[in-house]
């Protein structure tokens, strides 16, 4: 595919802001539709053009689409004024959201019986890592798919991926989420016996973003664990909590015991149990201190998130 094809994007969230503005600055145009109309309109600043119908999208060579949940997928795909529900369709739909493989499975069939094809490409990073180009974008279904967008997908990250046919690409973020909680889980547990026993947090973090232990998502999660900025969100406690669910799932019927993802599964509950809503899932730091009597406070230091450009 070439920046001469005709795209469309639907769904404007943290995610799929930063990575129709990765695709536009890459000079791929973009039409783009969006719930609330308001929150698109800055997009045309950077080369998008918005509509007013999800319909408006439908002779798109391609159509991307990012949001919350499968039945928030089905709504825009096939719901009232749905992207399929007219007589043009779109020849290829492109999924980022984080959704069950059965969930996909059934809109695959439901998108390849109408003629449309179809390609899962969930994608590893938050809004942040998707700003500063280095999000990884695993794919599944038709190789042919894939090949056919693989420059549009690596003009919004750092690498792509194809993991395999069907509906794979799923299966592979239920584990990378599943794994993204639990290690929130133990980053904050392990922080908090550091800090009560008498080391700085912002020392321990920088320790273990340079040990053989640190990564990525240690590294750009320290900022926020350091001062304890939770407003600046990145993905809620919610969300976090469905994909605990989804992972569980996954485990379930597979039949793979997941020990730690379920204790985590339960930490994440309280949560939300507890009120947090629209703050970052990392919240889960001052909770855990808590439980170990340990008020924390902002320690009001500059700590690099890994995200700079080299």
């Amino acid at each position: 595919m070439n920046a001469t094809l005709n795209i469309g994007w639907i769904g404007l969230g943290r995610m799929g802001e930063a990575m129709v503005k990765r695709l536009t600055a890459a000079g791929h145009g973009a039409r783009v539709w969006n719930r609330t109309r308001a929150k698109a309109l800055h997009l045309a600043e950077y080369g998008a053009t918005i509509v007013d119908s999800k319909l408006e999208l439908a002779g798109c060579d391609v159509v991307f689409t990012m949001v919350s949940t499968t039945d928030d997928l089905k709504e825009v795909l096939f719901g009232e004024g749905g992207l399929v529900t007219g007589a043009t369709k779109p020849k290829l739909l492109v999924d980022s959201s984080s959704i069950s493989q059965e969930g996909s499975a059934e809109i695959r069939g439901r998108l390849e019986a109408l003629g449309i094809g179809y390609l899962c490409a969930p994608v590893s990073g938050n809004a942040k890592v998707a700003k500063a180009g280095k999000l990884l974008v695993v794919a599944s279904g038709p190789k042919a798919h894939y090949e056919a967008v693989a420059p549009l997908l690596q003009a919004m990250g750092r690498k792509v991926m194809w993991v395999g046919e069907g509906e794979l690409a799923r299966v592979w973020k239920i584990a990378h989420n599943t794994m993204f909680g639990v290690i929130i889980q133990s980053l904050s547990e392990i922080t908090v016996l550091a800090e009560k026993a008498g080391i700085p947090r912002h020392v321990f973090l920088e320790s273990i973003n340079d040990s053989v232990l640190g990564s990525m998502y240690t590294r750009y999660k320290s900022p926020v664990l350091t001062n304890l900025t939770f407003d600046q969100v990145t993905f809620t406690p919610r969300l976090l909590l469905k994909d605990m669910d989804l992972g569980l799932g996954a485990g379930k019927a597979h039949g793979v015991p997941m020990p730690s993802a379920a204790a985590t599964r339960e930490s994440i509950a309280r949560l939300v149990g507890r009120g947090h809503e629209d703050v970052d899932f990392a919240i889960l730091l001052l909770e855990m201190a808590r439980d170990a009597g340990l008020e924390l406070k902002p320690e009001n230091v500059k700590v690099d998130d890994g995200l700079a450009s080299p």
